[in-house]
């Protein structure tokens, strides 16, 4: 029995054969450039949020504070050092995976304190369950980053790359 997915759509989409549905080889398409864009779109966000952080301190622990957070000004620097450590990590390349785990561990907490829909009504309930549901589609992104590493182009590859002779 033949799948429905035709030869045409794999081609165009990279999408790997099916040896239950398919006679030919297994094949899997690598996209290190598309791995590339993803990696710097992610680390975009959190560098961005990092500077403004660290440039927007009394803001930054202004929020904290009214969210209830203890010592907001020491948690506001690590908060955005961490979010440009990781960025940079992304963008880079360079101990990606740990990166990415790092910022995952960052994003739970920081989703749960600072987007607790649950506790909301009306238009406010609203807007937090969207930034709730960004962030938990940030986290997923963040997830296929260190479960599949940087790619082709990254510090890493070249870190583990054989020096020719």
């Amino acid at each position: 029995m033949m799948h429905s997915t035709g030869i045409a759509e794999r081609i165009a989409f990279g999408r790997p054969v099916d040896p239950v549905y398919d006679d030919t080889p297994v094949r899997v398409a690598q996209r290190p450039a598309t791995a590339l864009i993803g990696r710097l779109l992610i680390g975009a966000i959190f560098l961005v949020s990092g500077i403004a952080k660290l440039t927007d301190t009394s803001g930054t622990v202004g929020h904290m504070e009214s969210a209830g957070i203890p010592y907001a000004h020491t948690l506001a620097i690590i908060a955005g050092i961490a979010e440009i450590a990781g960025g940079l990590s992304l963008v880079f390349g360079l101990l990606t995976r740990i990166g990415a785990l790092g910022l995952i561990v960052f994003m739970i907490p920081t989703t749960i304190l600072f987007h607790g829909f649950w506790n909301l009504e009306g238009v406010e309930q609203k807007m937090q369950m969207v930034n709730f549901m960004k962030n938990l589609a940030i986290i997923g992104g963040l997830f296929m980053v260190a479960a599949f590493g940087p790619s082709r182009y990254s510090i890493d590859r070249k870190i583990r790359e054989p020096i020719q002779p």
